[in-house]
């Protein structure tokens, strides 16, 4: 997968200007790129255009110009696009109030290396989360993690040559049994794949 560069960036005065049309065609990006696991769990899959709308969305936010501060995003977000032979996922753990929140959030310590995917035919493969930095602590986890699920080459070849998907939750708190991955999302996801 191409990284986000400094050239593939918009200046900030040409992002003002096209930022709804590129947020629009970033959402409907995204729209075969999420799923919901459960009620409480989203997991998002990032590639080069979600990965370059965030990193768009920050200048615009921080006002950012000064080039040592963009290479700086560049490097913090370019780890979270898959590299070909995997897929990299932000989790979102959403309850809307703030009490059952804090509450659940002490309850799913160790959720986010509980979430797997499977081709059918071959084993569950777990997330590998967090890598940049710890992100629970012994009391809870986190509302957000960063995950990475490392395929083999036979999955790959499996997804190419049409075998479903599916993906899970296997943690004692808050399991989510195989749920079938859409056609169109399962797509989405074999394009982010070096065959």
């Amino acid at each position: 997968m191409p990284a986000v560069t400094r050239k593939s960036l918009m200046p900030l005065e040409e992002y003002a200007v096209k930022r709804n049309d590129f947020r629009k065609r970033v959402m409907a990006h995204k729209h075969n790129r999420k799923l919901h696991l459960g009620e409480h769990v989203t997991l998002l899959f990032e590639d080069e255009l979600t990965i370059r709308y965030q990193i768009q969305e920050m200048l615009r936010a921080e006002r950012v110009f000064e080039e040592d501060a963009i290479v700086e995003e560049l490097e913090a977000y370019n780890p979270l696009i898959p590299d070909g032979s995997n897929w990299k996922a932000t989790m979102l753990i959403e309850y809307p109030d703030e009490s059952e929140r804090k509450q659940a959030l002490a309850r799913l310590i160790d959720i986010e290396d509980k979430v797997w995917v499977q081709v059918e035919g071959e084993p569950k493969v777990f997330a590998i989360a967090d890598e940049d930095l710890e992100r629970e602590t012994a009391e809870k986890t986190s509302s957000v993690h960063f995950m990475r699920f490392e395929l083999t080459a036979g999955m790959k070849q499996a997804l190419k040559q049409g075998r479903p998907l599916a993906i899970g939750i296997d943690h004692p708190n808050y399991t989510v049994p195989a749920q079938k991955v859409s056609e169109a999302v399962r797509q989405s996801l074999i394009n982010d794949l070096v065959l």
